[in-house]
Order: C-alpha cells, then structure tokens, then sequence
C-alpha cells in the first residue's frame, strides 16, 4: 500500500515538472529572435512590393510610349492617306484631260486611215483626167496641122484652124478631197478659225459626200475645243439629225453628252451617254460614256421609277 502511494507521488511530481517546463515562459532571447526574423520578412514584403511597383510603373511608361508611337503611325498613315487620294484625284482629272485629247487625235488619225481609200480612188480619176485631157491636146494639135507637107504652116488663130478665139483656160476648183484635208490638217495644228471656215465651205459645196457628216462633227470639235459647248451641242445635233448615215454618228453623241456636262446639264448629259452605250454598245464611245458615267456617279443605265 505504501508503495503504490509512493510511486503516485513520483509520477506527480515527475508530471508536475513536466507541465510546469510547458507553462513556463520562454527565454527573451528566442523572443527576440522570432522578432527579427519577422521584421526581415516584413521588410522583404515591402521590398518585393516595391519592385513590383517599380516593374508596372515601367511597364506602364513603356505601354504609354507605344501607345503614343501608334497614334503617332496613325496619324503619318492618315496624312499620307489624305495624300494618296488627292494624287488619285490629280491623276484622274489629269487621266480624263488626256483622255479627251487622245480621243481628238484618235478621232483624226481614224478619219485619216478612213479617206486614204477615197483619195485614192481620187487621184487615179484625176490621173485618168489628166490623161484624156493629153488625148485631148493631141488631138487638137494634130488637126491644127499643116494639111499639105512642105508647104508653109499657115498661122492658126488661137482658137484652133477656123481663127475663132478661145478663152484661156480657167484654175480647176479645189476638189474635195483637197478642201477636206485641208481643213483637217489645220484642225490638228490648232488653228481653228481657217479649219472652221474650210469644212463650212465642204459641207456649203459637197453637201452629198461622204465626208460631209464628218465635217460637220469637226465644226462641233472646233466649238467644243474653243470653250463654245452651245455651239458644239448644235453642231453635233446636226450630224446626229442631218447626217444619219454618218460614223460621226456615235462620236457626236458622245461629244454632246460631254458638253452638256461642261454645262453643268447633268440629267441630260448623262442620258445621251446611256444612248451612247446602248446603240453603240462595245465601241470605244461606249466605253468612254460608261468611265463618264462612272466619273459622275451616274448608273450606266436609267433607273425605272417604282410606281
């Protein structure tokens, strides 16, 4: 009995020094050790804190610097943008100048290829003329002859062997095809009043020929060409009513539709170029009327009103 008490007293005590070691407080130098490794945690903390603020400030500086050289690229391209459709503009105004005198010189260089056939066809007749008009003082010639050989030639009166006068003989009148080229050849170098009085003379004595339309359609070239649109609209009127049969036919048409534009007519410029492409539908008028059409803003065809 006595030692069993003895051993629950040791076991007290052993357990008492035991609890009394846990409860005790801890030395002050492990406090302050803890202390300190907080501290340098905390001081980390804010340091790393730091350079994260420092590394966003910088990224921020550089998003902004790349932001600013974007608006910066933005604004060259816009300008060069701005230059690029003025250039566009430039040429296309430059383009249908040029367009419109090529159109002139095509125009003359077709007109050219187009009489070489009938001048031509002129100078052998003329060749043929000149040859019976040979036969002709040949023949004259031979009548005036002494009749008797040996005897004395008697005088012949300049009219032939009867003495009767004959009257000198008169400058031929400048044929047609002589006028017209003429007048043409002028009408390429410019000078336009000459070129304008010598088709009005074609058209005033060969009014059936061939190329009686084509002079008309160059009075109305001349007045076009001279700033006169009235004028060019009347003579290309005349061509397109006079001369039916004329291949100035579509040329005027295009042309009176261009002068009614310079006018500022609009509905009915843009109506005679609609002409143009349907009746003369794949030649190089009706390509020039539909890039016109296009020019304007106009639809190459008329818009049927919805009723």
């Amino acid at each position: 009995m006595r030692t069993r008490w003895l051993v629950l007293a040791l076991a007290a005590m052993f357990f008492g020094a035991v609890g009394g070691a846990l409860l005790a407080p801890q030395p002050a130098g492990a406090v302050s050790k803890e202390m300190i490794e907080l501290q340098q945690q905390v001081a980390q903390l804010l340091q790393g804190q730091q350079d994260l603020r420092s590394a966003v400030d910088t990224n921020n500086a550089s998003l902004k610097t790349l932001v600013q050289q974007s608006l910066d690229s933005v604004s060259k391209l816009n300008g060069e943008m701005g230059t690029l459709q003025k250039t566009v503009q430039d040429v296309q105004a430059n383009t249908g100048a040029r367009l419109d005198s090529m159109t002139q010189q095509t125009q003359g260089l077709s007109d050219n290829l187009q009489d070489v056939q009938a001048r031509v066809a002129k100078l052998s007749q003329q060749l043929t003329d000149v040859q019976n008009l040979l036969q002709s003082i040949d023949a004259k010639v031979s009548n005036a002859a002494p009749s008797t050989p040996g005897s004395p030639a008697s005088p012949v009166a300049p009219g032939g062997p009867t003495g009767e006068s004959m009257p000198p003989p008169s400058m031929p009148p400048i044929s047609a095809d002589t006028l017209y080229q003429n007048a043409l050849r002028d009408y390429a170098s410019g000078k336009y009043d000459l070129s304008r009085q010598e088709f009005s003379d074609y058209i005033k004595n060969f009014p059936k020929n061939d190329l009686a339309g084509n002079a008309q359609f160059y009075l109305g070239e001349i007045s076009y060409a001279q700033g006169d649109f009235k004028g060019a609209i009347t003579a290309y009127d005349t061509v397109l009513t006079a001369y039916p049969n004329s291949f100035k036919q579509s040329g005027s048409l295009l042309k009176k539709g261009f002068a009614e534009l310079e006018l500022g007519l609009k509905a009915s410029g843009a109506r005679d170029l609609r002409e143009v492409v349907r009746r003369f539908a794949g030649s190089d008028e009706a390509k020039h009327a539909q890039a016109k059409l296009h020019e304007i803003g106009a639809p190459p065809t008329a818009r049927s009103s919805s009723r």
